[in-house]
């Protein structure tokens, strides 16, 4: 076997393990998306909220609290102030 048949053979090893690599990548990419997609599908029947949505409600909830706060604050000097007068 001369030097070029052997750097031929290697050539055309090294370009099918290039091939294989990039199919094993598509194989692999195509799967991602598979498990994804019926990971999404999973969630939405479960009725479950997304971490943008539950986010926003829970600054919601602390803004609520924080003005309920307030109120009963501002309702206990007010009683108070009626306790003086009364």
């Amino acid at each position: 076997m001369t030097t070029t048949g052997a750097n031929r053979i290697l050539d055309d090893l090294a370009k099918l393990m290039t091939d294989a690599a990039g199919a094993a990548q598509g194989v692999r990419r195509e799967a991602e998306t598979m498990f994804r997609t019926q990971g999404e599908r999973i969630l939405n029947t479960m009725d479950v909220v997304k971490r943008e949505e539950f986010e926003v409600v829970r600054e919601m909830a602390l803004r609520a609290r924080e003005e309920n706060d307030a109120l009963l604050a501002r309702v206990a000097l007010l009683e108070a102030q009626l306790a003086e007068k009364g």
